[in-house]
């Protein structure tokens, strides 16, 4: 029997070689460090997600005058979180989402845990701690207040003890206020709320009863000590990050920010600054209507015994409080959770610049944000992410329906003329030229594309990654179970082959962890490449013959999620091509290339015959 037409072969031999090329380097670069990273986080999760910035005094600023974004640290710190949120009197949070406190010392936000997420799948385990005050592992925490412009006062700083004038807690339906008085005619007040989210609402307040005018500028400021341990290559950005106004994205990792100097914007309006992590995010929000100044900045540590310090911060112009009068300034403060459909109402209700690129969407956001939001929808109609990645893969091959047939179809076709296309060779073997016009013309009569047959895999792959990439980032396949074994989408398939599941009493190496969601994935991967015929050219042949193999080893470390959906496409791109095989009446030679394959050890073990190559 003839084989497969060596152009078509050579077309789908490329896409197929750089898939692998592209698979190989996301592996051993991305998904073994993602895969450590994640075990890290697991273990240590409230340590690494609490370690932030020391406070800063309350007149601090960008401005040359202005102490640098460190000043403040004094004194010995706390050696644990407890004992930092204990060094100050407080005012509680307690909403359906948050938990936490304000201090009433320097009146940071600085205690914050997220009551929807736990630091494990177990429900049980404790919640993911966001915000945390000064401390010897870390801290972090949002600071607000006004800087004096002008004529020297005395403003609230990271000393001062602010007076609770409502006793709390603070819920979405009942804020509170902070007051303090400078003892020379001004009086600061502090009017918070918050929602039954993630996103805060400060009014900041001044009266004026001394004598004269008073020019303060308004300040907010996100610290952060330490950074949180991520994989070694770029998948998502951690780190800095802002719309600045007309800047538009600005993002900085947490490495380079130390390593480079502050990055600053002047006379901005519209957007926003904050700090991202993999899953969890704060962001400060000015009035979009107001003109502002906004840095984002490192500082790398001193000593051994330092942590890295981030900042994101941002002044508006100076307001000018005349003398008997109240001047206000309103900020919003976003801490936790990065949800799609939260952070987008809050871009349309508040109006804020493109926050929804609070998320990374990535190169093909034309297709990652839109994915996710029909993952979003199908989770929520299913109440399984497991089987919403299993819709989503169905609908998009619906999408991709037509132009697979086409080229289904055009493979089916080529099969067929695979006799005349043989002869051709063998009549114009000694004239190449000639050989290809034959063909062309072959291709021409027969309304054949030889090109179309790699089209399946060409289409699929930015498809495949920007799936990679929703189910990297999405907070809802954190931790969201499917059935069986698989507890957690977003981690690797558990279960090895090498210790027969489970069975034996022994644990394996990461490295061989190949599950079985793996292994379906690379028997339905060699179904799907045995329904044709072997190839022309033995080294092609024995590429084709160990992709199967390759791919199960490589995706074993991938998100299960992301490996159920590879096995499923498969499936279905399996029942799409022997349909149209069989409607093309072209033969489908996966019964043959089994025997070829397998025939002498079923021989072996006495089970059929061996057949004729």
């Amino acid at each position: 029997m003839k084989s497969q037409q060596p152009d078509n072969q050579s077309n789908i031999l490329i896409a197929i070689v750089l898939s692998m090329a592209v698979l190989l380097a996301w592996s051993y670069f991305v998904a073994g460090p993602q895969m450590e990273a994640e075990k890290a986080r697991q273990t240590a999760l409230q340590s690494k997600n609490t370690n932030t910035a020391a406070p800063a005094a309350a007149g601090a600023g960008p401005a040359a005058t202005a102490p640098a974004p460190a000043a403040g640290i004094a004194g010995v710190k706390p050696a644990t979180r407890e004992l930092g949120i204990a060094a100050s009197p407080r005012v509680a949070i307690e909403t359906p989402s948050l938990k936490g406190s304000i201090a009433l010392k320097g009146g940071a936000i600085d205690d914050l845990s997220l009551l929807k997420h736990h630091e494990t799948v177990d429900p049980k385990s404790p919640n993911i701690v966001l915000f945390s005050p000064l401390y010897e592992g870390g801290g972090y925490f949002a600071r607000l207040g006004w800087i004096a412009s002008g004529k020297p006062v005395k403003v609230p700083d990271s000393e001062t003890l602010w007076t609770a004038k409502t006793p709390g807690p603070l819920t979405p339906s009942s804020p509170i206020t902070l007051e303090w008085s400078n003892g020379e005619g001004l009086t600061f007040r502090r009017n918070i709320s918050v929602d039954e989210n993630y996103m805060f609402s400060i009014n900041e307040e001044v009266e004026n009863k001394s004598p004269g005018d008073i020019a303060l500028r308004p300040f907010a400021r996100l610290f952060r000590f330490g950074a949180p341990k991520i994989p070694a290559v770029w998948i998502q950005h951690e780190g800095l990050l802002g719309v600045p106004g007309d800047a538009g994205l600005q993002e900085i990792t947490f490495a380079t920010a130390t390593a480079e100097p502050p990055v600053r914007f002047e006379g901005k309006t519209g957007g926003w600054v904050g700090i991202t992590d993999k899953y969890w995010a704060s962001a400060i929000i000015p009035d979009q209507k107001v003109a502002y100044s906004a840095t984002l900045e490192g500082e790398a540590p001193k000593d051994a015994k330092s942590l890295p310090m981030f900042l994101a911060e941002f002044e508006t112009e100076p307001t000018v409080v005349a003398a008997g009068s109240v001047a206000s300034v309103r900020t919003n403060l976003y801490a936790g959770a990065k949800q799609a459909a939260i952070i987008e109402e809050y871009q349309d209700k508040l109006g804020i610049e493109k926050f929804d690129l609070m998320i990374d969407w990535g190169w093909f956001y034309f297709l990652t944000k839109p994915m996710n939001h029909a993952l979003t929808w199908l989770y929520g109609l299913l109440g399984n992410f497991g089987l919403a990645i299993l819709s989503l893969t169905v609908f998009v091959k619906l999408i991709f329906y037509p132009l697979a047939n086409k080229s289904y179809e055009s493979m089916a076709k080529m099969k067929k003329l695979q006799p005349q296309m043989e002869a051709l060779r063998e009549r114009h073997k000694d004239d190449k030229s000639r050989m290809q016009q034959e063909l062309m013309q072959l291709y021409q009569k027969e309304k054949i594309n030889p090109a179309a047959g790699c089209l399946p895999i060409l289409v699929q792959i930015p498809v495949f990654f920007a799936l990679y990439k929703v189910l990297y980032t999405s907070i809802d396949m954190r931790h969201a179970p499917f059935v069986g074994w698989i507890q957690d989408l977003s981690a690797p398939d558990p279960t090895s082959i090498f210790n027969l599941f489970g069975l034996l009493p022994f644990g394996v190496p990461d490295f061989l962890l190949v599950g079985v969601w793996p292994i379906i994935m690379g028997a339905t991967m060699w179904v799907q490449m045995q329904l044709n015929p072997p190839q022309p050219d033995p080294v092609q042949q024995q590429i084709f013959s160990w992709m199967p193999l390759i791919f199960t080893f490589l995706l074993a470390t991938f998100p299960a999620g992301l490996v159920i959906y590879w096995a499923w496409n498969n499936v279905l791109s399996i029942m799409q091509q022997w349909y149209i095989t069989k409607k093309q009446g072209a033969e489908i030679h996966l019964g043959a290339n089994f025997r070829r394959t397998f025939g002498p050890v079923l021989k072996l073990i006495g089970i059929g015959k061996e057949t004729k190559g």
